[in-house]
C-alpha cells in the first residue's frame, strides 16, 4: 500500500514538473537511409525519449483526409525538397504537445536546411531546449542502397533512384551546413552509421542522452 501511494505521488509529481519545463530536444540528422529512425525507436526503449520523424509526420499530413496541405507536401516530397518550415514546425507542436507528461523528444530529419532553423529559433525559442545533434554518418551510396532495398517493401513514392539522388543532394548541400553549425558549438555527437543495425546500437549503448 505504502509503495504504491508513494509510486502515485511520485508520478503526480513528475507530472507537475513536467509542465514547467521546457522540453528538452535531440535533433537527429543524416541522409535519406541513415538508420535515423531504426536507431532512434532503440533510444526510445533505453532512455524513455519520444521519437518524432518529420518525415513521417508530413507523410501522414499528406494522407489525411481533408488536408489543407497535402497536395504541397506530396510535391515537395516527390521533387526531394525541403517543406516549407511553417508547415514541418506547427506538425511537430501538435505532437509534442499532445501529451504533457513527455519531456523528452528526438526529433528526427530535422531542421534540414538554414530555413528551418531559422523558423525553429523564431517559433520555439524560449519554449524548448535543444542539447545537441545526434549525426548518422554515412556515405552517399550506402544510403542509397539501403533506400532502394527498403523500397521494395516500404510503398514509398521516394524510394526509387531518381528521387534518392535529389534527396542526396538536398542533404549534401543544405543539411551539412547545418550540422557543421554545430559542430562549431561542440553540440554534435557523430555515429559511423555505416556499420550494420547491430554494431551501431552497441555503439549507442555507451551513450545516454541526458
Amino acid at each position: 500500500m505504502l509503495g504504491r501511494l508513494l509510486g502515485n505521488a511520485s508520478q503526480s509529481f513528475l507530472k507537475r514538473v513536467s509542465h514547467i519545463m521546457k522540453p528538452q530536444v535531440i535533433f537527429v540528422l543524416g541522409g535519406p537511409g541513415a538508420g535515423k529512425g531504426t536507431q532512434c525507436s532503440k533510444i526510445v526503449e533505453a532512455f524513455n525519449y519520444t521519437h518524432l520523424s518529420a518525415g513521417d509526420l508530413l507523410r501522414a499530413e499528406r494522407g489525411r483526409e481533408g488536408s489543407e496541405f497535402g497536395q504541397l507536401i506530396d510535391n515537395y516530397i516527390k521533387e526531394g525538397k525541403i517543406v516549407p518550415v511553417e508547415i514541418t514546425i506547427s506538425l511537430l507542436r501538435q505532437t509534442m504537445t499532445k501529451d504533457q507528461t513527455k519531456n523528452c523528444f528526438l526529433i528526427d530529419g530535422f531542421p534540414r536546411n538554414e530555413d528551418n532553423l531559422q523558423g525553429w529559433n523564431r517559433h520555439m525559442e524560449g519554449k524548448a531546449d535543444v542539447k545537441f545533434v545526434l549525426f548518422f554518418d554515412c556515405s552517399n551510396e550506402v544510403c542509397i542502397d539501403r533506400c532502394l532495398e527498403r523500397g521494395k517493401s516500404s510503398g514509398r513514392t521516394d524510394d526509387n533512384r531518381e528521387s534518392l539522388e535529389k534527396r542526396i543532394q538536398t542533404y549534401l548541400n543544405s543539411t551539412r551546413p547545418i550540422i557543421e553549425q554545430y559542430q562549431k558549438h561542440g553540440k554534435v555527437y557523430t555515429i559511423d552509421a555505416s556499420r550494420s543495425v547491430d554494431e551501431v546500437r552497441k555503439h549507442l549503448k555507451i551513450y545516454r542522452p541526458t
